[in-house]
């Protein structure tokens, strides 16, 4: 037994444990949904009857058929016979340039990779023919005799590279020579030789060897690898360290095609010459240069021919959906032989019992409608008019509370969710406390002062501790716990921070306050000590001015009791006094600036007179302006300074 494609078994590993976790999740899922919205007792009346023994057999049918059906896709494929083929082909050698040249990236990845998916292209379209494969660098030979298996013509392409021929060079004429040698058989068959290289020739007797080949009914299709632009070769040693090829000069090789040679060497034996630039250069070379060519037989082969055996899983997959589809949920339930009076009793009695429950529950269903529709304002409240003909209700109170809390009536969610905590339920009490965290939380968020928002959160903190005592597994629970912690955290490290900041603030003030006071005093006592020096400047003047007065008497009694001289005595004795007397003034000036025999003391400037003297400056300064002088011996060269 055999798969015709058997990596599409590896699905399984995927597909398996995938949709046993989905069948698992939405088991789950379903179940908290009804926990949610449907009440206990009503949930196990609803329930009564399914069987998990018979949802356990949902899932492994529909597990079954989804493995069958994967194997189906893989294609089993059991036994098979030998079959005759006989083949109508061509005989195609393809001769790949393997010299470092083709080492050139002018053409992506780079020469001698693009030679090679095209050769395998080429192998895809000449199913019916037989290839072989020549390559070629200093010298040629023969990797792949001519031949119909496609898997040894793929894995000798795939083992070319530019070392498996030790000789350098490009030498066409030689790989010319070995593919007429590959054409053993001596028939009337066209034989077809596909070339790529890059039209470097390093013998020189490329176009001679073509015509030659010519005479024996070879016809040659060169393919061109590379651009007429070319491109520097550069090599890699086994340490990954790249270099460029050097010439025996020292000068760095640039390889460029050579569309021309190629050109004659194709039309020199009647075919024709490709440029490999497109996705299409391997169909353009067959449909127009290789499909009209005469086709030979050639000798019969024998291949195997599997059975398909993938009905046979198709089928059971196909009968394990249709069985899932008729296998019930519930139990069936005993047949018993009653009167058919009493069942009416009793289905009268049920009617009239649960008709108010019925119609609440239509009322309630509207409601988780509106809900799920995110009309959550209506949902709240129909769940308000509900409340109203039952107050005690914890799950009507739960519900009102969501749709509270969703449309921003966070006083209202937190009422109702208090209310919702008055129930045996401890998974209702469980929610109802994780729903109050948030509440509390976005309360808190809503507020501006501190305190406030301090208190919600901490309220918040103490709702999620006690959702984590009924349920220690509620990841979110835990989650939001720690982020309510992290976030109070920060808010009393924030008021901690504005209260330091508040009292270095109060620091600062009071110790400016200070200084000022202190220099006010300094400048009270520099004051009174002043006022004393000040009387004693005054009593000296005053006595200076009154002997002064003095001796201008004395002076004038004695020029009156004097006789009168001559005009000229007189005016002379008049110049002498007034030289007399001004010399004296200025002795005295000199002397007495201020305080006669004293010196005069420095007062101490204070901030205040400073900064004044200085705003009274500055109001006094004026703008320099430099006006540059004329030059007359100008340099009528421009300068450029960007």
């Amino acid at each position: 037994m055999r798969f015709e494609y058997p990596k599409l078994l590896l699905l399984l590993l995927l597909v398996v444990p995938g949709l046993a976790a989905f069948f698992w999740w939405s088991w789950r899922e379903k179940r908290r949904v009804m926990d949610q919205f449907v009440s206990p007792r009503l949930l196990s009346q609803l329930m009564s009857g399914i069987s998990p023994r018979l949802q356990r057999v949902h899932f492994y049918l529909l597990l079954g058929a989804a493995v069958l059906l994967i194997v189906t896709l893989a294609r089993p494929q059991w036994g098979f016979d030998w079959e005759e083929v006989r083949q109508r082909g061509l005989d195609i050698v393809v001769a790949i340039d393997t010299s470092r040249s083709m080492l050139a990236e002018d053409v992506q990845p780079n020469r001698l990779t693009r030679a090679k998916l095209a050769a395998l292209d080429l192998r895809k379209l000449a199913r019916a023919d037989r290839l072989g494969l020549v390559a070629f660098a200093g010298t040629a030979f023969l990797q792949c005799p001519l031949s119909s298996d496609d898997e040894a013509f793929r894995q000798s392409i795939n083992e070319l590279n530019v070392n498996i021929i030790p000789q350098g060079g490009t030498a066409l004429a030689e790989a010319i020579q070995t593919a007429r040698l590959a054409f053993k058989d001596k028939t009337d068959n066209h034989k077809v030789l596909v070339l790529f290289t890059d039209g470097e020739d390093h013998d020189g007797h490329a176009v001679d060897a073509a015509k030659e080949a010519s005479k024996d009914g070879m016809r040659i299709f060169t393919i061109g690898v590379g651009t007429g632009n070319g491109e520097l070769l550069r090599i890699t040693d086994a340490r990954g360290r790249s270099d460029y090829i050097k010439d025996p000069d020292g000068n760095v090789v640039k390889s460029r095609l050579n569309e021309a040679l190629l050109t004659q060497i194709a039309e020199a034996t009647g075919g024709f010459y490709l440029l490999l630039g497109g996705a299409r250069t391997m169909e353009a070379l067959y449909e127009t240069g290789l499909a009209p060519l005469p086709k030979s037989d050639k000798a019969s082969r024998q291949i195997k021919r599997y059975h398909e055996r993938f009905q046979w899983a198709l089928l059971l997959a196909i009968l394990l959906l249709v069985t899932e589809m008729f296998v019930p949920e519930r139990k069936r339930a005993a047949r018993k032989a009653v009167a058919a009076q009493p069942a009416l009793k009793a289905a009268a009695i049920l009617i009239c019992c649960f008709l108010p429950g019925t119609l609440m529950a239509a009322s309630a269903s509207k409601a988780l409608k509106d809900y799920g529709s995110k009309k959550f304002e209506r949902a709240l409240h129909q769940y308000q008019d509900l409340l109203a003909k039952a107050p005690n209700d914890a799950r009507l109170n739960f519900n009102a509370g969501d749709a509270a809390f969703e449309s921003g009536f966070y006083d209202k969610a937190v009422k109702h969710f208090n209310s919702s905590l008055a129930t045996e339920d401890l998974q209702l009490q469980e929610k109802s406390f994780y729903n109050l965290g948030n509440t509390h939380f976005r309360i808190g968020e809503e507020e501006n002062e501190p305190p406030k928002k301090q208190g919600n959160w901490e309220q918040a903190v103490t709702s999620y501790e006690s959702a984590l005592k009924l349920n220690p597994n509620d990841p979110d629970a835990k989650y939001n716990l720690e982020l309510v912690k992290k976030k109070l955290e920060e808010l009393k490290q924030q008021q901690q921070q504005q209260n330091k900041d508040k009292q270095n603030q109060d620091k600062s003030d009071d110790k400016e306050k200070k200084d000022q006071d202190q220099q006010q005093q300094q400048n009270q006592d520099q004051q009174k000590q002043s006022k004393p020096d000040q009387k004693k400047d005054e009593q000296k003047k005053d006595q200076q001015q009154q002997q002064k007065q003095d001796q201008q008497r004395a002076e004038d009694q004695q020029q009156a009791q004097q006789q009168k001289p001559d005009q000229k005595d007189q005016s002379q004795q008049q110049q002498a006094q007034s030289k007399s007397g001004n010399e004296d003034k200025d002795k005295q000036d000199e002397q007495e600036p201020d305080q006669p025999g004293q010196q005069l003391k420095k007062i101490q400037m204070t901030p205040q007179q400073a900064v004044r003297l200085l705003e009274s400056a500055k109001q006094e300064e004026r703008t320099l302006l430099l006006i540059p002088p004329n030059r007359t011996n100008r340099n009528d060269r421009l300068l450029k300074d960007w």
